[in-house]
């Protein structure tokens, strides 16, 4: 999600740092987002040449060594509540006290999140989706906290980019992933009982409803991991009807995570 993060806004013509883990994983982070250029230069949705992107960006391997001057920045670390506060935290440490400060996160509550900031007040949710250039949709989640001038700010970057902007309130969930979600265990638990085979499924709702992409076809492509993990916060957050199906847990027991992996509901 990084790399793709980093991508959009690059392409649209900003100054971009990237700051992984370690030497290795932002070696690793240029060669995604190069990967990911290329392609969309392939397909004729590159605004500028791969090289002229590229240059718009520095890949960092410590957070301290980002520039204070900057815009925005967004954490979009996995969705583990302690990992995202230790990194928010370091990050509102190292940036000027002009930058707004958002998480990608996918279900988290903003809120939680920002309770270990100096300044709630310029933090946010940016919940972009995955692949990052091809989606149209930025879901803004908004705490009570959040200052409505930060959120106009956020509103015209994403419009920017050529997104579409949805802006929720604050909740387990937001509205894309509490429905998602939804949508998504109950197509597992249809599998699992026998109702119908994945594609059959995934087929009655891209054809029946217009769904651009199935349920199971896109728990495939976020992870089951990732889909297990909201479930769970979920089901802690919003009581029984987000229990996660056991063929879901059982799948990541396995290691069948989904694309990424190379099986999930479907062989990739």
């Amino acid at each position: 999600m990084g790399a793709g993060i980093a991508h959009v806004f690059a392409a649209a013509g900003a100054r971009v740092a990237v700051v992984e883990s370690s030497p290795d994983a932002a070696t690793d982070a240029r060669r995604r987002i190069e990967n990911s250029l290329g392609r969309a230069a392939e397909r004729g949705k590159l605004p500028a040449t791969v090289g002229m992107v590229l240059d718009r960006i520095t890949v960092l391997a410590d957070i301290a060594h980002l520039p204070a001057q900057l815009d925005l920045l967004v954490e979009a670390v996995p969705e583990r509540a302690e990992l995202k506060t230790s990194v928010l935290s370091a990050a509102e440490g190292a940036i000027g006290p002009d930058t707004v400060l958002a998480s990608n996160t996918s279900s988290l509550s903003i809120s939680e999140l920002g309770a270990v900031l100096e300044s709630p007040s310029r933090f946010l949710g940016m919940h972009f989706f995955n692949p990052v250039p091809a989606s149209k949709l930025v879901e803004i989640v908004l705490a009570r906290e959040t200052d409505g001038g930060v959120r106009d700010r956020v509103v015209a970057w994403v419009r920017g980019l050529g997104k579409t902007d949805v802006v929720v309130r604050d909740s387990p969930g937001f509205a894309t992933s509490r429905l998602g979600v939804m949508l998504g265990l109950e197509a597992i638990r249809m599998l699992d009982e026998g109702v119908a085979d994945a594609e059959a499924i995934d087929t009655a709702m891209e054809l029946g409803y217009r769904h651009p992409m199935g349920p199971l076809r896109s728990t495939d492509l976020v992870g089951l991991d990732v889909r297990l993990a909201i479930a769970e916060y979920l089901h802690r957050t919003l009581g029984e009807r987000f229990a996660p199906p056991q063929l879901l847990r059982d799948k990541v027991a396995r290691g069948e995570l989904g694309k990424k992996t190379g099986q999930g509901f479907y062989r990739w």
